[in-house]
Parts: C-alpha cells; sequence; structure tokens
C-alpha cells in the first residue's frame, strides 16, 4: 500500500508554514519524508498514517496525543486517527519541525569513489 496522498498534501502545507518554506522531500521504505534543516521532520508511512521521532524527551507527550511507540527509542506512528483534523495534525507537525531544527544540520557527504589502489 502506497502513502495517503491526500495526507502528504495536507502535511505538505503544515510543513511549509511552520518551517518558512518548502521542505525536502523524499521518497523512502514505500513512503515520503519530509526533511527540515536535513533530518526527517515528518514521514508518511506506507501502510497509512504518520512515522516520526520525538526524541526520547518527547515521547510521553506523543503518546498522549495517540502514537504508538516503535522499537527504535524516540520514534512513533501516529494513526490516521490522531491526525484526522487540521489541529491536530499541526501539533504532530509543530513537534516534528522543532525536533528536525534542534539537532544540527549534516554535513553533505563527500562521495568516494573506490579505485581499486590506496594513495
Amino acid at each position: 500500500m502506497a502513502f495517503d496522498e491526500e495526507l502528504a498534501a495536507r502535511v505538505r502545507d503544515a510543513v511549509e508554514v511552520r518551517a518558512g518554506g518548502p521542505a525536502d522531500e523524499k521518497k523512502m521504505f514505500g513512503g515520503l519524508v519530509f526533511l527540515v534543516n536535513t533530518h526527517m521532520a515528518v514521514g508518511l508511512h506506507h501502510g497509512g498514517g504518520l512515522i516520526m521521532t520525538v526524541g526520547a524527551g518527547g515521547e510521553a507527550a506523543a503518546l498522549e496525543h495517540g502514537a504508538v511507540p516503535m522499537e527504535r527509542s524516540g520514534w512513533v506512528t501516529v494513526p490516521d486517527e490522531a491526525v484526522a483534523d487540521d489541529d491536530a495534525l499541526a501539533w504532530w507537525v509543530d513537534t516534528g519541525v522543532a525536533a528536525a531544527r534542534a539537532r544540527p544540520a549534516k554535513n553533505p557527504r563527500a562521495r568516494s569513489v573506490r579505485s581499486g589502489t590506496r594513495p
């Protein structure tokens, strides 16, 4: 199952408002992620709903808003019911954008070419 295109449009609009401009988008694992400051702010899960990192300190608030914890600490899935209206979605996007901005931007990786010889 592919990600929900209608939810993607809602997330895209909300991220743009909260991030102060369009976010980078990347298709990953059958879903779509929105990157702010080179980090994932919000992702659309291929099975529906959202997937995101809230950091270890944000898990309690996320669970109170309807998230389901993942095995990886600080990561949650957010069911469709928890983002049914725009106010609820705004809370998740605010949380994701804040988490992405709190981390230092990644440096672009230099692509190495393996020549088979060492310098």
